[in-house]
């Protein structure tokens, strides 16, 4: 099997997954799912007709006999007849029969009577003017961010239906890596296990846990992977083609059916996912950091959004300014900081360290013989 193109393992991933089941729950339980249904309005906004300005309710031609007081609130706000008027707050609902809202700062009071140019239809939010009831105001695979719970509730939801959040399980491979304190000679401290819990629920799942796996014996891995139950394994390590590279035997041993083995890019080219028997989703990462990264946005994001009914993501572009070295052959991702109207290379970014990519808004895709342009970004977690 050929390595994949980078667009093409993106795709391979996306339309490898089966989306999960929906479950209907709480608002509160619902940040950062995504959407089962499309989201309809359940009553329209605004749901009667309401002052947009402090001021004055008015019917017919001015000047204007106050008769009464109409705050958000306190019940029906009755009628008006011609020559009447309401003192409202923004947000009450006007009277009947309300031509216009004259606002407070260009009306002219004295006792009873107010004064001042209304123009008609003015300063009233009319019944269902934001939206309309039965409109249909997100589709079906739109991730559920803050926004989306405040309009949810505004349009009178209560609870959403929701995709069930893929569960994935990691699995850090390496007798060299040690999970706190200072590495000693030989080891390394581990830097995927810490990236990944943000980055999968970025893409709307959870990580269930993660497990260091020991390079020996070599059943170890076949043992951890085979008693896993989440929907995804990441395999973090062992996917090259190295001494202590035991993933493809493993798949093997399984009876996995390699989808994506291996990618055209650098950094990260050594990455894979495989569908098991039992319709589990293994996903190689390569065993650097940067290079984790980088598999994570190609394979790990476009297979989440499958499962979860999410679009494949469309990628921004922008200008990429700066000499970048460019592969006759592989796809260069890239960490890149936005100044201006173009973006720029952050610069140490070698496989083994995150640096140059905490400094950066994204990673631009630079495809094989670019010679220059704009290029597809790749947008990471805001820095703050």
């Amino acid at each position: 099997m050929s390595r994949s193109g980078w667009s093409d393992a993106r795709v391979l991933a996306h339309a490898a997954a089966t989306p999960l089941p929906p479950d209907t729950v709480p608002l509160a339980e619902a940040l950062g799912g995504t959407l089962a249904a499309p989201l309809v309005a359940a009553v329209p906004v605004p749901g009667f007709d309401t002052a947009a300005m402090d001021g004055y309710a008015v019917a017919g031609g001015g000047p204007w006999r106050v008769v009464r007081r109409v705050l958000a609130g306190h019940g029906d706000p009755g009628q008006l007849g011609p020559g009447e008027a309401a003192e409202v707050a923004t947000g009450a609902p006007v009277p009947r029969r309300t031509g216009s809202v004259l606002p407070a700062e260009q009306a002219e009071r004295d006792g009873d009577l107010v004064t001042g140019r209304a123009e008609p239809g003015r300063h009233i939010r009319r019944l269902g003017e934001d939206v309309p009831a039965g409109a249909e105001l997100l589709p079906a695979g739109a991730a559920i961010t803050p926004i989306v719970l405040g309009l949810a509730a505004s349009a009178g939801h209560d609870q959403l239906a929701v995709r069930q959040r893929p569960r994935v399980v990691a699995l850090l491979t390496g007798d060299e890596l040690v999970h706190r304190g200072r590495p000693g000679r030989g080891q390394v401290r581990d830097a995927i296990g810490p990236l990944l819990p943000g980055l999968v629920a970025g893409f709307g799942a959870e990580l269930a846990f993660r497990l260091p796996v020991p390079d020996q014996p070599e059943a170890e891995l076949a043992a951890a992977l085979d008693a896993t139950e989440a929907e995804v394994v990441l395999v973090c390590g062992a996917t090259a083609a190295g001494p202590a590279d035991r993933l493809h035997a493993v798949l093997a041993a399984l009876g996995g059916r390699l989808v994506v083995d291996g990618v055209t890019c650098r950094p990260g080219h050594p990455q894979a996912l495989a569908v098991l028997p039992d319709g589990r989703y293994v996903v190689g990462v390569p065993g650097n950091p940067l290079a984790a990264l980088v598999a994570v946005h190609t394979l790990v994001g476009p297979l989440l959004a499958g499962l979860t009914g999410r679009p494949l993501p469309e990628l921004p572009c922008a200008p990429l300014a700066g000499a970048v070295p460019v592969s006759p052959v592989d796809t260069r991702l890239v960490p890149v900081r936005w100044a201006g109207d173009a973006t720029h290379p952050t610069g140490r970014d070698g496989p083994g360290s995150l640096w140059g990519a905490a400094l950066a808004d994204a990673l631009a895709v630079v495809p094989p013989h670019w010679a220059g342009g704009p290029v597809s970004l790749l947008l990471l977690p805001a820095r703050g």
